[in-house]
């Protein structure tokens, strides 16, 4: 038994200090800037592939979360007002929690299902099928 607690000790004590929390899902702060009175964002592209949904689908949920007009242009997307990172980024979140997370299980392994002119959540993990708003 004394074996097996040194062994484990020396496992903890290798153990780099960064060690991942356990949470595979992490969504990128956005990154960007103001031109004008526009807001410029940079890397919407990027956390559209890491939550793996159509960039066009997430801007829309945020310009109509926003109240603001806006495109994709490339890789970076132009908001028409002046709007906070801090205040985008918890819509990004809001995003994620509706569209994007399974209602049951929690789990971010879901893919948007279109049955009968009607779009579905569909959970890789659970299998749960759940009818999504529209935007």
């Amino acid at each position: 038994m004394e074996d097996y607690e040194a062994l484990l000790q020396k496992a903890e004590q290798e153990l780099p200090s960064d060690v991942d929390t356990g949470d595979r899902f992490k969504v990128d702060n956005i990154k960007g800037h103001l031109e004008g009175k526009k807001t410029i964002l940079s890397n919407l592209v990027d956390i559209s592939k890491q939550l793996n949904r159509n960039p066009s689908h997430i801007l829309k949920f945020l310009l109509r979360e926003l109240a603001t007009p806006g495109k994709v242009i490339g890789t970076r997307a132009i908001l028409g007002t002046k709007v906070s990172a801090k205040f985008i980024n918890k819509k990004i979140k809001k995003y994620v929690s509706e569209y994007v997370t399974c209602p049951e299980c929690g789990k971010p392994d879901t893919k948007f299902v279109e049955e009968k002119r009607i779009f579905y959540l569909r959970c890789l993990a659970c299998g749960i099928k759940k009818p999504i708003k529209n935007i």
